[in-house]
């Protein structure tokens, strides 16, 4: 790969809760003690018994914490526990839609925290193939979050030859997430930035009017501490689509 490849080389990977949520320095902190909290809650449990079942939280923990470090080494440090956490899950269990799902967002993670670099680009590729993986097994899991995370991953992934990055591949797998699980806020914000970013005007304003549409109900039916966060980045990225579509195309969606 040529230096010049290598200094392109952007990895901006995101997750129903894998978009850094915007707020002050003191909500982050809140979260991330919250995240490390849990993380250690999982680890007590995965190291009494190693199972499935302890597994999970262990992976997922592991992501939320490096979600939310604040420097490469330390998201480094916790991708790579919920990596080591789903191999062994998947030792148990190799077809396991969720575990394939948290190895490749660990993964997302450490490709992260490594990028540019060669080896982060190899990452991108594994990301990939267990995410397909897991569409394969499950595409519904986490409100179709293999569909969601692929169409996330082409969408902000440099394109061929740098990377994995494809327009069509990100609007494919953005509508079949959109379809599977119309109702969940991540899915219809992925598909509206996408159609902005793409001057898509009909199209957006459709999916803008869907969000609407579902933005009451979701408001009740995804709630609590886990979801705090979400809606912080929700409710931002909601009102910049929607000022995004009035500065591009002069009108209300």
């Amino acid at each position: 790969m040529p230096p010049k490849a290598k200094n392109c080389l952007v990895i901006l990977f995101l997750l129903a809760a894998a978009t850094t949520a915007p707020g002050a320095d003191a909500t982050d902190k809140i979260f991330r003690a919250r995240a490390e909290t849990e993380l250690a809650r999982a680890q007590k449990l995965f190291q009494a018994e190693t199972n499935a079942a302890t597994a999970a939280p262990l992976a997922r923990a592991s992501f939320d914490c490096a979600d939310l470090a604040t420097n490469g080494t330390q998201r480094a440090a916790f991708a790579q526990a919920g990596i080591a956490a789903c191999h062994q899950w998947l030792t148990r269990e190799p077809k396991s839609a969720p575990a394939h799902y948290y190895l490749a967002m660990n993964l997302g993670k450490l490709a992260e925290a490594e990028a540019p670099s060669l080896a982060a680009y190899r990452l991108v590729h594994e990301v990939e193939r267990e995410f397909k993986t897991a569409a394969e097994l499950d595409v519904r899991y986490d409100f179709a979050g293999p569909a969601r995370t692929l169409g996330e991953l082409y969408f902000q992934a440099p394109g061929w030859p740098l990377s994995v990055g494809s327009r069509h591949k990100a609007r494919e797998w953005f509508e079949r997430a959109a379809a599977l699980a119309p109702d969940y806020p991540e899915n219809q914000l992925n598909l509206a930035e996408a159609h902005l970013k793409w001057r898509n005007r009909d199209e957006a304003e459709k999916t803008l009017q869907k969000i609407e549409a579902v933005w009451p109900a979701a408001r009740t039916n995804f709630t609590g501490a886990a979801r705090e966060r979400d809606w912080l980045d929700w409710n931002a990225r909601r009102a910049a689509a929607r000022g995004e579509f009035q500065k591009l195309f002069k009108a209300a969606p």
